[in-house]
């Protein structure tokens, strides 16, 4: 039987498509857009006539794809660019009208839940560890081992949200970048303390940006074919300090930087480099099971 999940992100709308059997998943069909649904939502608290528009011609497409696939349960949820516009209910009733697709919007702690699982399933938890899922909305952090999580949260600090509100430089100058993390300072207090007590050893980023800092680390890497790999923290350091120096134009020529994350992957290195110098974590995994993996595992 086939099911399905779609996530409707702040900044990519994701569709994973897969074959259950008794003993697993199989993955048929997976890709994302990138429809920016968040793009000015913090200037007004809603969803721009143009994003609406995206968003909706998006998902009339995967739902062509769906019908393709003979798809026989679907869950599509929604986090937190639709969760705190104040139209966001409204672009969920369009989209059910039109395509009669039904979206759930979780709130931050079910996202959470649903981000452990499919991270989980990769079989990237190994020990203690820190799971961190940068989003454009929000950023999800969840503390856990082999037998489970033992604390987890969702912030507003997602790299859109940032980007709009400190990213006023190119390069980013050293000013802005003293604001981004005084602000991450004052947010994070609850995540840094219970984490210190904690005393994780590795990060592990949840698809996203850790896709991106893996796949310019080494081109040779191949995303869709893998559910983790190991990040070298002294790589990613050094790659780091280049993004966050480094104008729109020079990121825009490296190689693997998807135009959606050329602005957005400054944002994300400022919150990882936060999290790995408070925690003092040495390891880095990538886990390219995320929260749509984790949406799949509701279905079965």
């Amino acid at each position: 039987m086939k099911i399905a999940a779609i996530d409707l992100g702040t900044n990519t709308f994701h569709l994973i498509i897969a074959e259950q059997t008794a003993s697993e998943l199989k993955i048929s069909y997976k890709t994302n857009k990138p429809i920016k649904l968040g793009e000015d939502i913090t200037k007004a608290n809603k969803i721009i006539p143009t994003a609406f528009e995206r968003g909706l011609n998006c998902l009339k497409d995967f739902k062509k794809t769906l019908d393709l696939y003979e798809v026989k349960k679907l869950r599509a949820v929604a986090t937190s660019g639709v969760r705190s516009a104040s139209n966001g209910q409204d672009f969920i009733n369009t989209v059910n009208k039109e395509t009669g697709i039904v979206i759930d919007i979780i709130d931050g702690e079910e996202e959470a839940n649903l981000i452990y699982e499919g991270v989980k399933l990769s079989g990237a938890i190994h020990g203690k560890s820190l799971i961190m899922d940068i989003g454009g909305g929000s950023t999800e952090f969840i503390f856990c081992d082999e037998n489970g999580f033992y604390w987890k949260k969702s912030f507003d600090i997602g790299a859109a949200r940032l980007m709009q509100k400190f990213f006023k430089s190119d390069p980013i100058n050293q000013e802005h970048q003293e604001q981004i993390k005084d602000h991450l300072k004052e947010n994070l207090v609850e995540l840094i303390a219970f984490g210190k007590a904690f005393g994780a050893d590795t990060l592990i980023g949840s698809a996203g940006a850790f896709e991106t800092y893996a796949e310019v680390i080494d081109p040779t890497i191949n995303i869709q074919q893998i559910a983790k790999a190991q990040i070298d923290i002294k790589a990613y350091h050094q790659l780091s300090k280049r993004l966050i120096s480094s104008t729109h134009q020079e990121r825009g020529q490296m190689p693997n930087l998807i135009p959606l994350r050329v602005d957005m992957i400054v944002m994300a290195s400022l919150i990882t480099d936060y999290v790995l110098a408070e925690l003092n974590l040495q390891q880095i995994t990538l886990s390219t099971y995320d929260l749509k993996m984790g949406v799949l595992q509701t279905l079965k």
